[in-house]
């Protein structure tokens, strides 16, 4: 967010309404995300299993995990259903593990890429960001993601994130780069904000006021299935 001009980096014209409830909110969604990381190699369950269809994997942190809601509430399994509504039917793993960063994504993907998905959507950073992590490691780790994917013969869909203002603007100028940049270096497509009008809105987040409802969860999923749609209808076509 460049200081001063009122308006959340990335997303001309949306002003923010109430700029000190949107930098809280951002930052209780940064603590959401240090949860301990998980052991490798972490469980990982198939929240809406469907018996045809290209498989897709879902690699993320507690949001795409749905930390606190059922498992079919979280946005991976939404946007299978529908994808299935549309005619698309697909096989979701929810390979989401509450506090991983870039760097246990990576540590994990050769497990992930043994189970031959279809298409792999990489839904991590935010952990990174929290630690402060350089963007240029967070960059270096998400190109081998897509990398090593599309080398096993999968898709790939990237949901971006921004940083928290508070961390400073020359880091927060950094880290937002890292997302399109690598999207327009690897021709990958790219969600731009996976929290788009979910952070910092309290009626979208739980009781801890920390992850997103199961509304929030239906806004993340309406942001993510129209990128993930001609994938999915691509794969089904291979």
């Amino acid at each position: 967010m460049a200081e001063g001009d009122g308006e959340w980096q990335g997303a001309p014209g949306a002003p923010l309404r109430n700029a000190a409830r949107y930098v809280s909110g951002m930052w209780l969604f940064l603590l959401a995300c240090a949860d301990p990381p998980a052991p490798t190699p972490p469980p990982v369950a198939a929240t809406a299993p469907v018996p045809r269809g290209p498989k897709v994997v879902f690699l993320g942190d507690s949001l795409t995990a749905g930390l606190g809601l059922p498992a079919d509430q979280a946005f991976p399994a939404l946007v299978g259903a529908a994808l299935a509504a549309e005619g698309h039917p697909v096989q979701v793993v929810n390979a989401g593990v509450s506090g991983d960063t870039t760097a246990g994504g990576v540590r994990r993907l050769d497990w992930l890429l043994g189970q031959h998905p279809d298409v792999v959507v990489v839904g991590l950073g935010g952990n990174d960001m929290l630690r402060g992590q350089p963007p240029e490691e967070v960059a270096r780790n998400l190109r081998d993601l897509v990398v090593r994917s599309r080398s096993a013969g999968a898709a790939v869909l990237l949901l971006g994130m921004r940083a928290n203002p508070t961390l400073g603007p020359d880091y927060a100028a950094a880290f937002d780069a890292v997302y399109p940049a690598l999207a327009a270096e690897l021709s990958v497509p790219l969600v731009p904000f996976l929290l788009e009008g979910v952070v910092g809105d309290p009626a979208l987040v739980q009781a801890d006021g920390l992850h997103p409802t199961a509304e929030g969860h239906a806004r993340l999923a309406d942001l993510v299935r129209p990128a993930l749609a001609p994938l999915v209808t691509a794969a089904g076509t291979r």
